[in-house]
C-alpha cells in the first residue's frame, strides 16, 4: 500500500527550508572550497616536476649569509621559493642555474613578487661577490646543525642542477631533476600561482 502524498503546503514548507539552507550555507561552502580546496589540490596540478607526496614541512631555521648577518628563521615562508641547493664547490654551473631561476621568476611577470629565489648551500659556494650582487636572491649557508638538518629534507640533494619548489607555508612540494626544461617549471609555477590563495 502506497503512503499518501504529503499535502501541497507541507511540500512547499520543505522546499522553502531547503532553499533557506542553500541561501545561508551555500556561500559558506563555496568560499571554503575556493579557499581551501584549491590549496589542497594545488600541488597535484604540476605536470613537469616530481611531486613530493606527502609534502615535506621544512623547519624554521635562521642560517648564516655571505653578509654575515643571519637570515630570518622564516626566510622560506610567505612566498613561493625556487630553491637551488649546492655544495661547497660550485662555480659556473651554479651561476648558470641561478640565471635560469632568475628567468623563471621574471617570466611570472606581474606575479613575480610572489616568488623568491633561494640559494641554499655550504660556504664557500659560488663567487660570493657575484651572488651578493643578486638583489632578489636569498642566500643561506647550511653550515650549522640547523642547516644540515634542513638539507637532509631535500631529496637527491647532491645532484647538481636540481631545482626545488617550496610553498609559502614552508612545505617542500616539487623537485625538478637536472636538465629539466625551464619552460616546464614556468608552466607549473604559473599554474600554482593561479590556483593558490596563499603567498
Amino acid at each position: 500500500m502506497n503512503a499518501p502524498n504529503p499535502p501541497a503546503s507541507l511540500r512547499r514548507q520543505r522546499l522553502l527550508l531547503v532553499l533557506l539552507a542553500l541561501v545561508f550555507f551555500g556561500p559558506v561552502g563555496l568560499s571554503f572550497w575556493m579557499y581551501y580546496g584549491a590549496h589542497f589540490h594545488t600541488a597535484r596540478q604540476v605536470a613537469h616536476g616530481e611531486l613530493l607526496e606527502p609534502a615535506r614541512p621544512l623547519p624554521a631555521a635562521s642560517l648564516g649569509t655571505p653578509a654575515g648577518s643571519p637570515t630570518s628563521a622564516r626566510f622560506m615562508r610567505g612566498k613561493w621559493s625556487l630553491v637551488l641547493v649546492v655544495g661547497a664547490r660550485c662555480a659556473e654551473a651554479c651561476m648558470k642555474d641561478l640565471a635560469t631561476l632568475r628567468n623563471v621568476r621574471l617570466a611570472m611577470d606581474r606575479e613575480r613578487d610572489r616568488v623568491q629565489r633561494v640559494l641554499l648551500g655550504e660556504p664557500p659556494c659560488c663567487a660570493v661577490a657575484e651572488i651578493k650582487a643578486e638583489s632578489d636572491l636569498v642566500v643561506a649557508w647550511a653550515d650549522s646543525d640547523a642547516g644540515r638538518h634542513l638539507l637532509e629534507l631535500f631529496p637527491a640533494v647532491g645532484e647538481a642542477g636540481r631545482f626545488y619548489v617550496v610553498d609559502p607555508l614552508g612545505n617542500l612540494v616539487i623537485s625538478y631533476p637536472a636538465g629539466s626544461e625551464p619552460k616546464g617549471l614556468i608552466k607549473d609555477l604559473e599554474k600554482l600561482l593561479r590556483l593558490s590563495h596563499i603567498g
